[in-house]
């Protein structure tokens, strides 16, 4: 620290040193005698030391930003670093974060999309501290404008780039799914640059093609905590999968849910689970691995009513088709939550099912029909009751809501009950009170 302190000192004294014997020299310097002469020295002396100023503030800028740097670096050592992890045992030597003190990186997931402009201007502009929340950008494919737009940023994000770029041996009937190979190999590399070489403890990650809520950074900093103490979480989740606008209730951007699904599209994670799931990453469908039981292990997350990303990127290996058909419809939040003001305890695993399951079966059955049809209004929330695979799938297209289960969890569901509004309604698409968990060949 010492050392440090002594050359910010040094290159201080050297600038005023070297500012006075360059002033000295060009004043002093001897001019000639004619009147003609003389007027064009004074003004070339003039330059001169102009243009030696200019320089000067240069360096000048330059010692400030080491003397920055510096003062930044003296604050981090308060508390030590965390030792270097070793790949045999990746969580040795990490402590445990604070909530208040805890830096947490976005990690955007990048490719050859030059329109990840737009992904990087909301993040920065709604980035709350550029020290507690840094911008990680991790670029696969080698697309060039993508690498230079991402370079135009400067130091507002650090730009890493995925080294293999060679084509990934697949079985011959999964030919066409290389891209989602490369994908998962990406994030393999990408989230052990974060968590093992820069040591972070949490990371948000986000793809390229995410747009950002205003309170995108308010509502993970305050759900951070409860990610932190509850073990029957394993992240949290800006994204919504019924959250359509005519779907969600906007007079209320601050509810929240536990969800069993594993949503995706702007999510938080803890060092502890990369440490988990790092050593079986999958090849390829990173996404739909999450969501086996296997990898779950009966774990939730936490998911908003109103998402906090949308998305733009129509291009992409699935070549756009579920965008049109769906994504292109999310609502993203525009109203901003002080959710860090807020008491979000109602969410821990005992308080969430206390209340959750009182208000799902204590609301009345209603048919399906009854709902399309505008009926009982007066009744409010209402539940629509499932007993099969093949009930719920019917029920939730008729009613708008995504059909598809994955390992038998639908899409934003807990304990099997999907909440979304149906005509300014709140519908409970829920099994019967005495279900007793998924059934994995739902799917």
């Amino acid at each position: 620290m010492l050392r440090k302190s002594n050359v910010v000192l040094w290159g201080v004294v050297l600038f005023v040193a070297w500012n006075a014997l360059i002033l000295l020299f060009l004043w002093t310097r001897p001019t000639p005698d004619t009147p003609g002469n003389l007027t064009y020295e004074v003004m070339k002396l003039a330059q001169d030391a102009e243009d030696e100023l200019e320089r000067q503030k240069g360096l000048l800028q330059q010692i400030r930003e080491y003397s920055a740097i510096w003062s930044r670096q003296q604050k981090k050592t308060v508390t030590p670093a965390p030792a270097s992890p070793s790949l045999s045992s990746p969580s040795r030597g990490r402590t445990d974060p604070k909530p208040a003190e805890l830096v947490i990186p976005v990690l955007v997931i990048a490719c050859d999309r030059s329109t990840v402009r737009r992904c990087l201007d909301k993040l920065i502009q709604y980035q709350p501290s550029k020290e507690r929340f840094p911008i990680v950008v991790s670029q696969d494919c080698g697309h060039q404008e993508t690498a230079q737009v991402i370079a135009s940023y400067g130091d507002a994000v650090v730009h890493i780039k995925q080294p293999d770029l060679g084509e990934i041996p697949v079985p011959s009937d999964h030919r066409k799914f290389q891209g989602y190979y490369k994908i998962s190999r990406h994030y393999h590399w990408a989230l052990g640059q974060v968590f093992h070489v820069l040591k972070y403890q949490a990371a948000i990650v986000v793809e390229d093609d995410l747009e950002v809520a205003p309170d995108f950074f308010e509502y993970f900093q305050a759900a951070f905590p409860l990610l932190l103490e509850d073990k029957t979480l394993w992240c949290v989740s800006a994204w919504n999968d019924n959250g359509k606008e005519q779907m969600v209730d906007s007079r209320h951007p601050e509810t929240l849910y536990r969800t069993d699904f594993f949503p995706g599209l702007g999510w938080l994670l803890l060092a502890e689970l990369w440490d988990e799931l790092e050593p079986k990453w999958p090849k390829a469908f990173w996404d739909d691995w999450m969501r086996h039981p296997d990898q779950r292990k009966e774990r939730a997350c936490i998911r908003p009513e109103i998402s906090r990303t949308m998305t733009f990127g129509r291009k992409g290996v699935s070549h756009g088709q579920f965008f049109d058909q769906h994504l292109k419809f999310i609502k993203l939040n525009d109203h901003f939550v002080p959710f860090t003001e807020l008491n979000l305890t109602y969410l821990t695993k005992e308080n969430f099912e206390r209340t959750f399951r009182e208000e799902v079966y204590g609301a009345p059955e209603l048919r399906v029909e009854e709902l399309q049809g505008n009926q009982r209004q007066e009744l409010g929330a209402v539940r629509v009751q499932y007993s099969s695979r093949e009930a719920f799938k019917a029920f939730a297209k008729a009613l708008g809501a995504m059909d598809d289960l994955k390992a038998g969890v639908p899409r934003a569901g807990y304990h099997g009950v999907v909440t979304f509004l149906y005509r300014s309604r709140r519908v409970y698409l829920a099994p019967p009170p005495d279900w007793t968990g998924y059934d994995p060949s739902w799917s």
